[in-house]
């Protein structure tokens, strides 16, 4: 499964979770064990501990010394997810990672855990994956506590980041894409009904002014 004498460690992390605007980017990040103090190095460590500058640094360099995978999730995705009876944000971000292992192929992977309960998250992956061989390690604050976990937390943000800029190019300036962001929310006010793929219909910031938006048309009539 993985090259003859080495220990290949992986780690996982999202980016862009919590915003009405844009997408979610998950990213995976592989290593031999014994080549893990090249990040230390480099001074890779969780991205929100980086500036903007570092971690734009240090993209190409992560990526230099390392495997990789990054996904990105659209809105839509996101929507059918949540709003699906089957799955919702947590699941979504596990059947991502389950794609990530099974394209980089770890011995061991880390990743960052967005459930309340890992144990449950933990268990859903190994399902999902059905390959014993590969361990599993979900962990809450992951991106800060191991290296391999911050350098997927770099690719994650920078290739978030480097998105929300090219749709303040195409859209106008929509801020962060954050609810309590005063400029997305300025945005979502007087765009919440067009450009609908950059947004996420599920999420209550934008719903508040779809409903809000309705109700004032029925009381016109």
């Amino acid at each position: 499964m993985t090259e003859t004498g080495k220990k290949l460690i992986a780690g996982i992390d999202e980016a862009r979770r919590g915003p009405v605007i844009g997408p979610l980017v998950i990213a995976g990040v592989m290593m031999d064990e014994k080549d893990l103090p090249k990040l230390d190095k480099l001074g890779v460590k969780d991205s929100k501990l980086l500036t903007p500058k570092q971690r734009e640094t240090l993209f190409p360099k992560i990526q230099q010394i390392s495997k990789y995978k990054i996904i990105v999730i659209e809105p839509q995705e996101i929507d059918d997810a949540v709003l699906s009876e089957e799955l919702n944000l947590n699941w979504l971000e596990a059947l991502k990672a389950v794609e990530i292992i099974k394209s980089l192929k770890p011995n061991k992977t880390i990743i960052d855990c967005p459930s309340t309960n890992i144990a449950k998250y933990t268990n859903y992956i190994k399902e999902k994956l059905g390959m014993d061989e590969i361990k599993i390690i979900c962990e809450h604050k992951a991106d800060l506590n191991h290296k391999i976990v911050g350098a997927a937390s770099i690719l994650a943000k920078v290739t978030g980041d480097r998105i929300i800029e090219e749709i303040k190019k195409k859209y106008g300036n929509v801020g962060t894409g954050y609810p309590s962001d005063p400029t997305t929310q300025k945005f979502l006010k007087e765009n919440w009904d067009k450009h609908p793929e950059i947004f996420r219909k599920s999420w209550i910031s934008w719903q508040n002014h779809k409903n809000g938006k309705d109700q004032k048309k029925l009381g016109e009539f």
